[in-house]
């Protein structure tokens, strides 16, 4: 009987030893996944935007009082909140592309943007500064709540598609169209 009363305790010992003792306390050091940005208006979104990014370790940096300039790899992209509160949310993305003057408001420039625009559909491409600059712009959509991982999923789309319009255009044209950063 000693022994059977020995044996339980030990056994019983032995249990309380191989429990799991940790207690799961929420990690606060945790950076959200997800942006709150229902009820705020355009330049209050940019700042949450702004900070939820840095949080998540991009190298992110204000712009204008509504944008966000981003790096995703090798490009860089200005993120613009715009905010609706009676319909759909979207995150406008723009990438900006310097024209060389000889190509820059020409009719050939023209043609080119908008066979863009008629034959694909991710984006929009626009002329601005008098032909000088294309602005490639994109738009995620969500409902007051915007998850950075379909944002950062998006921007990776959309530079893979911005990269398969590189390679149709004729190879003189990375001379004459170029990345323009947006951030130092």
């Amino acid at each position: 009987m000693k022994k059977l009363i020995i044996a339980s305790v030990v056994l019983s010992l032995c249990g309380c030893a191989m429990t799991d003792t940790k207690e799961t306390v929420p990690d606060v050091n945790q950076v959200p996944e997800k942006v709150y940005l229902s009820g705020m208006s355009n330049e209050l979104a940019t700042d949450a935007l702004l900070v939820s990014l840095i949080n998540k370790n991009y190298m992110a940096k204000k712009v204008a009082s509504n944008r966000i300039g981003v790096q995703l790899g090798g490009h860089q992209f200005v993120l613009q909140p715009s905010l609706n509160p009676q319909g759909v949310d979207r995150i406008l993305a723009s990438r900006y592309y310097a024209v060389h003057p000889k190509l820059a408001n020409s009719q050939e420039l023209m043609v080119l943007i908008g066979s863009l625009n008629h034959k694909l559909n991710f984006a929009k491409f626009t002329l601005r500064d008098n032909g000088k600059v294309i602005q490639v712009q994109g738009a995620a959509t969500f409902v007051g709540t915007l998850e950075l991982e379909e944002l950062r999923r998006f921007l990776i789309w959309t530079d893979d598609a911005l990269k398969q319009v590189a390679k149709s255009l004729p190879n003189s044209a990375e001379e004459l169209i170029k990345p323009m950063p947006v951030m130092p």
